[in-house]
């Protein structure tokens, strides 16, 4: 796809699956971006990539500096009724490394565009609220704070809120 802030980014391969596995375990261990507590085994990292290779309106992106996985970001369905069809969740997760060095902004850019090729209505963005960042991140796309879920979540022994951005896409009407 191309190079973005010194990163190269590009739809992933099976191959990249260890470097999304290394950073996503280690937003379980570190962070409050996910919710899972534990980390994932291989096994699960492995389901995951099937159910998004097997569905082109769910592709995955990764930024690669310097020859490996520094970021991923991937669009899923936010419900599985069918009546959601034109309704993406977006997700990204960037190497702590990397933090604040426009890895976020260049794979949130695939995602939004692959949402608007996909046909897509509606990008969800449900962020736990106090990532400042992210929010940040996505308002600088469009998006907009649509509500905020108080006490939903618990982690590191203490409750969690989450605010739901969306942004609206031409789509289906």
């Amino acid at each position: 796809m191309g190079l973005s802030a010194n990163f190269e980014i590009r739809p992933a391969r099976e191959a990249d699956l260890p470097g999304i596995h290394r950073i996503y375990n280690d937003a379980i261990l570190t962070g409050t971006a996910t919710w899972d507590e534990a980390p994932w085994p291989f096994s699960r990292r492995e389901l995951w990539w099937n159910d998004h290779v097997t569905d082109a309106t769910t592709p995955v992106f990764v930024a690669i500096r310097a020859g490996a996985v520094v970021g991923f970001s991937y669009l899923s369905w936010y419900r599985q009724k069918s009546g959601y069809r034109f309704t993406r969740e977006d997700t990204i997760y960037v190497d702590p490394a990397v933090h604040r060095m426009g890895a976020g902004r260049a794979l949130l850019a695939p995602v939004v565009a692959a949402a608007r090729d996909l046909g897509m209505r509606n990008v969800l963005a449900i962020i736990e609220s106090s990532n400042v960042a992210s929010i940040e991140l996505h308002r600088g796309f469009g998006f907009q704070p649509v509500g905020t879920l108080h006490e939903v979540g618990f982690k590191f022994g203490r409750w969690l809120d989450s605010t739901t951005m969306e942004l609206l896409l031409p789509g289906p009407r």
